[in-house]
């Protein structure tokens, strides 16, 4: 299939996505073409990979210590992966496009800075604050979006900028202020605890599910989806297709910062408060969750539900490597290392397309 008919096909045409988001194409002529099984069946189902190493990963870490996957143990992580898996699932909707968001952290961080700001010192009603903070984080989509349509700045240089711009202006408005909700408000509801017999997690949690839910179903399942993968596979292709790739652009920033904002509350009700003294590689885990998912650097190729296991993939082996006495110097390490196998490896994939 050539590209152009592979960006029609994806654009509604008879060979549509894996359902849940893979843009593969596992049609009998394409199998035939591929030389490699493995390489083959990795290009069809994205997310396989990342699955295989989570299961394995919890079978390795657990020979080491009883306790890591008890009940105990996996609440606490799935509370822990909440915020990073919302920033990364944002962070996957651009790099299908082949794009990509330096600024995730930084919009994340004064979305939340003017929620519990409008709500803690200037006494505006919380929903009102939360409309006003979610409003925020879809301009700081919008922003990039217009650098990338618009301006036509690299997505690489465009966000560089803006979290540049979206750091100051945060730390303007905070003004070194660490903001703490009153017990009880709806700010905090997103750390809920929620019991389902012996096993805890937050409201955070299952919204982080939702929305992998929804943008998975929107990405496989819509015309918007496909044109998401269209796009990112073949652009000129996919423009000659009559798709307005400017406008998808400028959507698939909007959406990915409306879920930053979604962050930003849940990191409210998870620690209690407001503050930008929030982890510094909030930018780096979110792209790292989203390539050792399975989700290609190069656009077109990937599924939300390999996001989601990388991200738990990264909090498996934080949580497991600290269970079992490392240092947090070979935690980064194997971090690393982990980046530099799922890129490795997705370049492999892609070669069943030459």
């Amino acid at each position: 299939m050539a590209p152009r008919d592979d960006v029609r096909a994806r654009a509604g045409g008879p060979a549509d996505p894996v359902p849940g988001g893979s843009a593969a194409d596992p049609g009998p002529a394409g199998a035939a073409r591929f030389g490699n099984p493995v390489q083959s069946l990795l290009h069809s189902y994205p997310s396989l990979g990342p699955f295989a190493v989570l299961v394995l990963a919890c079978v390795v870490f657990d020979l080491f210590n009883s306790r890591f996957l008890g009940m105990a143990n996996l609440s606490i992580m799935l509370q822990q992966v909440a915020v990073v898996g919302l920033l990364a699932l944002g962070q996957t909707v651009i790099i299908l496009t082949a794009g990509i968001d330096l600024s995730v952290g930084a919009a994340m961080i004064l979305a939340q800075m003017v929620m519990a700001g409008l709500a803690v010192t200037n006494g505006c009603p919380v929903v009102l604050a939360l409309a006003v903070g979610l409003l925020v984080a879809l301009l700081t989509g919008l922003v990039n979006g217009f650098l990338v349509t618009r301006f036509h700045v690299p997505p690489f240089i465009g966000t560089l900028g803006t979290l540049g711009v979206f750091t100051a202006v945060g730390l303007k408005y905070a003004n070194g202020q660490t903001l703490s909700p009153k017990p009880g408000s709806f700010l905090l509801w997103t750390g809920k605890i929620v019991t389902l017999g012996s096993f805890h997690i937050t409201v955070g949690v299952l919204m982080m599910i939702a929305l992998y839910l929804i943008v998975g179903y929107a990405l496989g399942r819509t015309a918007w989806g496909k044109h998401v993968y269209a796009v990112g596979d073949e652009p000129e292709a996919a423009r000659l297709t009559g798709i307005n790739t400017a406008r998808l652009l400028l959507s698939v920033y909007l959406v990915a910062g409306l879920v930053y904002g979604v962050a930003a509350w849940v990191q409210i009700g998870r620690v209690g408060d407001a503050s930008t003294d929030i982890s510094s590689t909030l930018n780096l885990d979110s792209i790292t969750a989203v390539v050792i998912g399975g989700v290609s650097l190069f656009g077109g190729r990937g599924m939300v539900l390999g996001t989601l296991f990388g991200a738990l993939i990264v909090q498996v082996f934080q949580n497991g490597l600290a269970l079992a006495g490392v240092q947090d110097l070979y935690q980064q390490l194997a971090e690393g290392l982990l980046v530099i196998a799922a890129v490795s490896l997705d370049r492999w994939i892609r070669k069943v397309r030459s």
